[in-house]
């Protein structure tokens, strides 16, 4: 016999599950020189995901208001996935500044207190401008659970014109396939990232990410392309205050 589901909560086996979540966290790795390779990339993530996360909340929050507006375009669908999302939203916000982050996370992806996580509401709300930023809220919180695969399926699915969501989406992608040992498609996705919205934030991160990529990869010719671009248009940008360290390393490279 079917039984009606209360708008907004979940079955009670899956509000038991969150019981067995083990809380945990990581620190931030610190970065010290580029010859660290594909691991600086996640450190360098990992030591200003702070300020990283501040920009994407307040982004998101415009986002959810923008949506707000529309909902009498969109109908009681959008609205109550507005409404579904925010318990899951309040979790990831919490988990960018907690130190027990894990537990956090996995409570944004899988729900609690009888609510939604952001994998319900891509499941319940597929084709909602609500299910589309939950893919983005979910890449990133298995990218910081350390599930790659996971992160990429859910990254590649969020789509955004927005100046800095968007980037940092397929930014994260790139992060992701660092971890995965795979640093061409990582560069790709950095590449990408990098040209997707000029901005004085994600531009000068991506080329960066990119630069220090394609010197691993033996491309010193890119690597340098990259970095005189950010000392030339980013010099005042944090991955600007000592980019001449990196071309200087480039230059030499390029010329063997």
């Amino acid at each position: 016999m079917a039984t009606y589901k209360k708008r907004g909560y979940k079955p009670k086996t899956k509000v038991e599950k969150q019981q067995d979540i083990e809380e945990g966290s990581t620190t931030a790795e610190v970065f010290n020189t580029l010859d660290e390779g594909a691991s600086k990339t996640e450190a360098f993530v990992e030591k200003n995901q702070k300020y990283i996360f501040i920009i994407i909340g307040v982004v998101a929050a415009v986002v959810l208001g923008t949506m707000g507006y529309k909902e009498f375009i969109s109908g009681p669908k959008q609205t109550a996935a507005m409404n579904d999302m925010f318990q899951a939203q309040k979790y990831f916000d919490q988990a960018t500044t907690a130190v027990e982050k894990d537990s956090l996370y996995n409570l944004a992806l899988n729900g609690g207190e009888g609510k939604y996580g952001m994998l319900d509401i891509i499941s319940e709300y597929g084709g909602t401008d609500a299910a589309n930023l939950a893919s983005y809220y979910a890449g990133t919180a298995y990218l910081r659970l350390k599930d790659y695969k996971s992160a990429v399926e859910h990254l590649s699915n969020f789509k955004s014109d927005d100046l800095v969501l968007g980037p940092l989406a397929k930014g994260n992608i790139g992060d992701a396939f660092v971890q995965l040992d795979q640093p061409e498609d990582a560069l790709g996705y950095y590449e990408e990232a990098a040209k997707m919205r000029d901005n004085e934030f994600t531009t000068p991160m991506y080329l960066y990410k990119a630069g220090s990529i394609a010197l691993e990869l033996g491309d010193a010719d890119k690597a340098l392309s990259y970095f005189e671009k950010i000392k030339a248009d980013y010099s005042e940008s944090t991955e600007g205050s000592n980019i001449d360290v990196f071309i200087g390393k480039a230059r030499v490279l390029a010329s063997k």
